[in-house]
C-alpha cells in the first residue's frame, strides 16, 4: 500500500474508504479476503495509479478476480508484497547454502574419524609387522592421507564458495532493507524510516539533553497540478521538491516523504536559528524556478511550499513534537502560504 493511501487510512477518511472498498468488492463479486481488501483500498485510494488502472482494466474486460490473480497483483504493485517475496527468495537460498555447508562439514568430520581409526590400526600393527606388512601399512596410510587431504581441499573450496554466496545474500538483504525504508517515487526516506528516526532522535534528546527540531513541509496548491496536468506531472513536482530537500538533508539530518505532497525534515543537534535558516533556504530555492512539463514543455509556473517547524521541549514525545510542527505548518497556510513558521512563535503570540 502506498504511503498516500496509508496516510488517508490514519485520518478521518479511513472508515469511509474502508466502506467504499467493501461495497465496491461486493458489486464486483470479489471476496473480501485480506489481500483483496488491501488491493481494493489501494485501488480506490489511488484509482489513477498503476494498480488502479490495472484493476479497472480487469473489471472492464470481465476477467475473474481469482486468488492467483490477487497474489500476482500484490507481488507486482504492493511494495510489501515485493519485499516479502525478495526476503523469501533470499531466505531459501541462504537455507540451501547453510544446509550444504553443514553437510560438507559432517562429511569432513566423518573422514577425520575414519583417518583417526586408520592411524590407530596402523600403530597397533607396527610392532609385530614384517617387511611386507610394513609396506602394506605404509601404503594404507598414504592412501588415507591423500583421501583426507582431498576431502579437506573440497571442504575449503565449498566454504569459500558459500562464504561468497552468503556475503552476496547479506548485501542483497541490506539493499532490500534500504528499499523498504525508501520512498520509491522521490528516493527520500519513507514514512516508516521517518517514524523510526524521529523516535530514535527523541530518545537521544531525552537521554543526552540534545537539541532536536522537526519540520513539516507541504506543497502549496498541489491538487491544482494534478487536476490541471495529470498525476505524472504531479509526480514530477514531487521529485523536484524532494531533490531540493535531499540536498539540504546532509547527515545527520533526515528528509522524508511523509505522505502525499507532505514532507518532513529532522534536525538533530542544531540550534533553532540554524534550522530556520536552512528551511528558509529550502523554501526560496524551491520557489526560484519556473518548472516546465517534460512531455509538452508547457510552463507550470513556480512551485511553493509552506513550512512549519518545532524545537523539542524536555520530555516531549514524538507525537507532541509532530503535532506542534503540524500546527505551525497550518499557521503558514493560513497566513498566505509560501512561508516558514515556528511553533514557538505561535506560543509567543498566544
Amino acid at each position: 500500500m502506498t504511503e498516500a493511501v496509508e496516510t488517508r487510512l490514519r485520518g478521518p477518511e479511513a472508515y469511509t474508504l474502508a466502506r467504499r472498498a467493501l461495497e465496491s468488492m461486493e458489486t464486483a463479486a470479489v471476496w473480501p479476503t485480506p489481500i483483496n481488501f488491501e488491493l481494493w483500498l489501494q485501488y480506490l485510494g489511488d484509482p489513477e495509479g498503476a494498480l488502479g488502472r490495472e484493476i479497472q482494466r480487469m473489471l472492464a474486460a470481465g476477467e475473474p478476480f481469482t486468488e492467483e490473480a490477487a497474489e500476482i497483483l500484490a507481488a507486482e504493485y504492493l511494495p510489501r508484497g515485493r519485499l516479502t517475496e525478495e526476503i523469501r527468495d533470499a531466505g531459501r537460498v541462504l537455507d540451501r547454502e547453510l544446509s550444504s555447508v553443514t553437510e560438507a562439514i559432517s562429511r569432513a568430520h566423518r573422514a577425520q574419524s575414519d583417518y583417526g581409526r586408520t592411524l590407530e590400526g596402523a600403530a597397533g600393527s607396527l610392532d609385530a609387522a614384517d617387511p611386507p606388512q610394513l609396506q602394506a601399512i605404509v601404503s594404507s596410510l598414504s592412501t588415507a592421507t591423500r583421501k583426507i587431504r582431498k576431502d579437506n581441499e573440497s571442504l575449503e573450496k565449498k566454504l569459500e564458495l558459500s562464504t561468497r554466496e552468503i556475503a552476496r545474500l547479506s548485501e542483497h538483504l541490506e539493499q532490500v532493507r534500504r528499499d523498504s525504508m525508501t520512498d520509491a517515487l522521490t528516493n527520500l526516506a519513507n514514512r516508516k524510516a521517518f517514524d523510526e528516526q524521529l523516535d530514535s532522535a527523541c530518545e537521544t534528546a531525552v537521554s543526552e539533553g540534545a537539541r532536536l527540531s522537526l519540520a513539516v513541509l507541504d506543497i502549496d496548491h498541489f491538487k491544482r497540478f494534478n487536476d490541471t496536468w495529470g498525476h505524472q506531472t504531479g509526480d514530477q513536482v514531487l521529485r523536484y521538491v524532494a531533490s531540493v530537500l535531499g540536498k539540504a538533508a546532509t547527515p545527520p539530518r533526515l528528509a522524508a516523504r511523509y505522505g502525499g505532497e507532505e514532507f518532513a525534515m529532522i534536525f538533530p543537534g542544531e540550534a533553532l536559528p540554524d534550522v530556520e535558516a536552512v528551511l528558509e533556504g529550502v523554501r526560496k530555492e524551491i520557489g526560484s524556478r519556473s518548472l516546465r512539463r517534460r512531455s509538452t514543455n508547457d510552463d507550470l509556473g513556480a512551485v511553493t511550499v509552506s513550512i512549519g517547524f518545532a524545537h523539542w521541549r524536555g520530555g516531549e514525545t514524538p507525537a507532541s513534537l509532530l503535532g506542534r510542527a503540524d500546527a505551525a505548518l497550518y499557521a503558514s497556510k493560513r497566513s498566505g502560504r509560501n512561508r516558514v513558521t515556528c511553533a514557538d512563535w505561535l506560543d509567543d503570540v498566544a
